[in-house]
Parts: structure tokens; sequence; C-alpha cells
């Protein structure tokens, strides 16, 4: 019986730490949110204007990429990282990957604070960091790939509209923020992989 349960737990590869790891943080700051009634993402999982002497500030500045505010919000940013990070872990290491999540959540925090008195939470920013940076893997010799032309025309003006015509509580400034860095990253790594080669 133990020789079976070893056989086919033997048949799952931690394929993405970076990306799991993200995932299964988000999870447990989810779960913890419904336990702790909301006071969780309120105290680490958001990120607002606050005092920058409490150090709260600082690990809230990388803590709201992993609160969500119900299942759906979760689920979907979760699917689209978890389509999308793996490949890019594995094209450009997990280090890179982790330094591209750590440097979206302080960058899209700041802009948030600095612009917006609401609070921000979720991994909406790294899933478009994710999804640009996705789109212009495929540059070579310096040419800027067709599929990362549209992508992006798609996605800027889908963040336009909304932020313009459609009232919510979504922060589309940090979405286009997120995807802005995307390109960057997805720009330079390119660059130092294509040397390589």
């Amino acid at each position: 019986m133990g020789f079976k349960k070893m056989k086919i737990t033997s048949k799952f590869h931690f394929n993405s730490p970076v990306i799991l790891t993200f995932v299964i943080i988000s999870f447990i700051a989810y779960v913890l949110n419904i336990f702790t009634y909301g006071r969780s993402n309120s105290l680490i999982f958001s990120v607002y204007r606050s005092s920058m002497s409490n150090p709260l500030f600082y690990i809230r500045l990388i803590g709201h990429v992993f609160g969500h505010a119900n299942w759906s919000h979760f689920s979907g940013n979760t699917i689209f990282i978890l389509l999308v990070g793996p490949l890019l872990e594995e094209k450009y290491g997990s280090w890179n990957i982790a330094v591209i999540i750590f440097f979206t959540a302080i960058i899209t925090g700041i802009v948030n604070i600095v612009l917006f008195s609401t609070g921000l939470l979720g991994a909406s920013g790294v899933v478009f960091a994710l999804i640009l940076l996705s789109s212009i893997t495929s540059m070579k010799d310096g040419k800027i790939p067709l599929t990362f032309v549209i992508v992006a025309i798609i996605y800027i003006g889908g963040q336009l509209y909304s932020g313009v015509f459609v009232q919510d509580n979504i922060s589309n400034l940090t979405h286009m923020v997120g995807g802005i860095l995307g390109c960057i990253f997805g720009y330079v790594l390119n660059r130092n992989f294509s040397r390589k080669i």
C-alpha cells in the first residue's frame, strides 16, 4: 500500500518553484482573510497610504500581490499565472521570475500609494507583467514580434477604455504599469539571453 502511494506521488513534479510558491502563498492569504474576516488583507495583503515608520508599510508593498478580495478575484489571477508563469520560469529561470514579481509588487504598490487614496490588492499587476513578458519572448535579432504588438494594442486599449468608461474598483493604471514592466523585463532578458547564445 505504501509502495503504491509512493508511486502515485512520484508522478508529480514541482516544475515551477517560484510560480507554485506564489500561488500557494496567495491561497494561504485568501484562506487567512476568510478566517480573520478581512483583517489580514487590511493588515498585510493590501497596500495603501500609511506611515512609513510602520514596518508593516514595507511588508504591504510586497504582500498586496498575494491578497485577493474573493474567490473569483483569486482564481482569475491564479489561472493566468499558472498558465503563463511556468513557461516563463522554464525559459528565464526562477531567479529572474522572482525578481520580476518582486519589482512589479513594489512599483505597482508605490504607484497606487502616490496616485490613489484607495487600497490595492491582488496579483493583477503581476499577471499583466507575465502576459506582456510572454508575448515578447520570441524576439530575435532585435525584431519585435507582431504578436507582441497585437497583444500590447489590445491590452493597452482595453485598459484605457476601462479606465475612462467603466466605473469599477479595478486599478487599470496598475495593470498598465505591470504590463509596461513586463515589456521592459522582456526586452532586457531577451537581449541578455541572446548574447549568451
